[in-house]
């Protein structure tokens, strides 16, 4: 596709969020986002350092200098 990705630059200074009562079960609404995060993470580490991350915590394959 050659739809473009909005970028951060581009995004309106306010984006308005209204909650809809829908009857439906109580759910969360941000677990969407988190998934991604370790993965992005961990390639981030790998590309700066060179070094794959296996496991998780990160914290006990980094160290500080």
């Amino acid at each position: 596709s050659d739809y473009p990705i909005l970028k951060l630059a581009d995004a309106p200074p306010v984006i308005d969020v209204h909650f809809i009562e829908s009857g439906a079960p109580m759910g969360g609404i941000g677990e969407p986002g988190v998934p991604p995060a370790p993965p992005a993470l961990t390639n981030a580490l790998f590309a700066a350092t060179g070094k794959r991350v296996r496991q998780l915590p990160i914290k006990d394959q980094f160290k500080p200098a």
